[in-house]
């Protein structure tokens, strides 16, 4: 009976789609429907501000930039200005060291060691030309002849000098023997540095580098040196040189002249016969290092053919040569 009790008009209560719960917030919400909706409001921030975006907490922050300043025309060229200075200074700084490192090297010369000869003060204004040092430079069983021939210049020296003493003493005598006097000049400067650099030079660079072209200019140049020394202790008169001649000729009408010419011939006659031992016993030496004359004529070509002064001195006349040629053709 409860079934026909009920009312077959009314609303039913629990089949009625709207009634649930998620139909019912939405149609209770403050949201205006979609007729209603107005895409322009009055306040437009309104709605912007409910739904505000978080600042972000990243630590990489957005680059500013900022407003250049551009420096002043004076500015840049007082800036130009001090840099070509600091350049300048930094360039004259390099330039004087190098002029300094250009001076040490040659001073040093070839060997890359500081030159000792001739032995002069540090003070001086003329600086050491060579290096010589026997113990380190010539082989042991060649320093005994080579310290010889040093030791012979020497005693050349020394006896050129009082040759020179002794030509002025005859020139005291009378005028006509001035002419001694100026040629024994003269024979001092000549031959004291020509005779260390034609002949014991080139037999202290033999003895080191065991070099055949040396070997051979060597006996060339001294064999000259040899005769010249003969020549001296001769002395003809009038020839610069106080030798026996000269010495017997003017010991009658002066003693004390003619002793001292007769002691500087006695040196002339010491210098020769010691100049032709020590060419007996270089030659000896000599044969048995195995130089030939082939080994000189190769050293000597590579030394031409290496020189930078043959080298430009070629090259000049090749250029001289082919534009000479070239004119001719024009």
């Amino acid at each position: 009976m409860s079934g026909f009790d009920s009312n077959p008009f009314a609303e039913p209560t629990g089949d009625n789609p709207f009634n649930d719960p998620s139909v019912t917030q939405v149609t209770n919400s403050n949201i205006e429907p979609v007729d209603q909706y107005n895409p322009f409001p009055a306040h437009p921030t309104d709605g912007l501000a409910t739904h505000t975006t978080p600042a972000s907490t990243s630590p990489y922050q957005p680059a500013v930039l900022q407003p250049s300043t551009e420096p002043s025309p004076q500015a840049t060229a007082a800036a130009a200005q001090a840099n070509l200075l600091r350049q300048q200074e930094e360039l004259e700084r390099k330039a004087a060291e190098l002029d300094r490192r250009e001076q040490e090297l040659q001073s040093r010369g070839s060997t890359g060691k500081e030159n000792n000869w001739p032995p002069l003060p540090k003070s001086f204004p003329i600086k050491p030309c060579f290096y010589q040092d026997f113990s380190e430079e010539i082989p042991p069983e060649y320093q005994r002849v080579c310290k010889m021939m040093y030791y012979l210049w020497m005693f050349n020296c020394v006896t050129l000098f009082l040759n020179l003493l002794a030509c002025l003493a005859y020139f005291t005598t009378g005028s006509p023997n001035g002419v001694d006097f100026g040629l024994s000049i003269l024979w001092l400067i000549l031959f004291a540095p020509c005779s260390f650099l034609c002949w014991y030079r080139p037999v202290y660079k033999a003895f080191k580098t065991d070099s055949s072209f040396s070997f051979f200019f060597f006996f060339f140049v001294f064999f000259c040196q040899v005769v010249i020394f003969i020549i001296q202790a001769v002395g003809i008169p009038h020839w610069g040189n106080s030798g026996w001649i000269s010495a017997f000729t003017i010991i009658a009408a002066n003693k004390a002249v003619g002793a001292i010419m007769i002691i500087v011939a006695i040196l002339f006659t010491i210098c020769a016969v010691l100049s032709v031992i020590l060419l007996k016993m270089v030659h000896s030496m000599y044969r048995r290092t195995g130089a030939s004359f082939q080994k000189a004529q190769q050293e000597f070509s590579q030394g031409v053919f290496t020189s930078k002064t043959f080298q430009t001195a070629a090259a000049g006349a090749a250029s001289s040569a082919a534009q000479g040629a070239f004119q001719g053709n024009n």
